[in-house]
């Protein structure tokens, strides 16, 4: 019976040569000590250095993520263990705020990424030929789906930030079209016009 049964779960960030970190961090949150690191930040387009108060670990998709508080941004921030460039444990203590939740840190973020100001209301319209396929997974907490009468599926939710959803969007090609908010379509339009752009030079110069 086991060997009929199987799991993939994809790839994974495996933490080569950063292992020790992920369980630097672990020991740190269990003494609740303060730890300074480098870390290759793809936001800053730098190598940043920072004290940080770690929370908690977080397995997401297919990485670790250590969130807690950065003295560089002074506020919560998530980073990925794997682009921690070194890691010190220092002798300075902290404690984790009372109210803390990974529920509210993330809020209604796509996945991970949190943006500011008010949540948006996002209706997506997708094609029957994948209509089926989307409405048999749970993306995101508030999601609310109806089917129309010509096979084509409506997709609602609420969401904090707008360029992960983006990106999700973007997977289904010409099968998903975003109807709102008008933020989100131009933010999608303009990531297509920008790859075909890419392509029409890839075609000039690769006869």
């Amino acid at each position: 019976m086991t060997r009929s049964i199987e799991i993939q779960a994809g790839q994974i960030n495996t933490l080569t040569g950063v292992d020790q970190y992920y369980q630097q961090l672990v020991d740190a949150i269990a003494r609740r000590r303060v730890v300074r690191i480098k870390y290759g930040s793809l936001t800053e387009w730098h190598t940043i250095d920072t004290k940080l108060r770690p929370y908690q670990l977080v397995f997401i998709k297919r990485s670790w993520y250590v969130i807690g508080r950065s003295s560089l941004h002074r506020e919560v921030r998530t980073f990925n263990v794997g682009r921690i460039a070194s890691l010190k444990q220092l002798r300075e203590k902290y404690s984790i705020p009372r109210g803390f939740s990974l529920d509210k840190h993330f809020g209604n973020a796509w996945v991970m990424i949190p943006g500011s100001g008010p949540d948006h209301e996002v209706v997506i319209r997708f094609e029957s030929a994948v209509a089926k396929n989307v409405a048999e997974v749970v993306w995101h907490k508030t999601q609310s789906f109806k089917f129309l009468e010509n096979g084509r599926l409506e997709y609602r939710a609420t969401v904090s930030g707008l360029d992960e959803i983006a990106w999700w969007v973007l997977g289904y090609g010409d099968l998903a079209e975003v109807i709102k908010p008008a933020k989100l379509r131009k933010l999608v339009a303009r990531r297509v016009q920008q790859m075909h752009k890419i392509y029409n030079e890839a075609n000039h110069s690769h006869p």
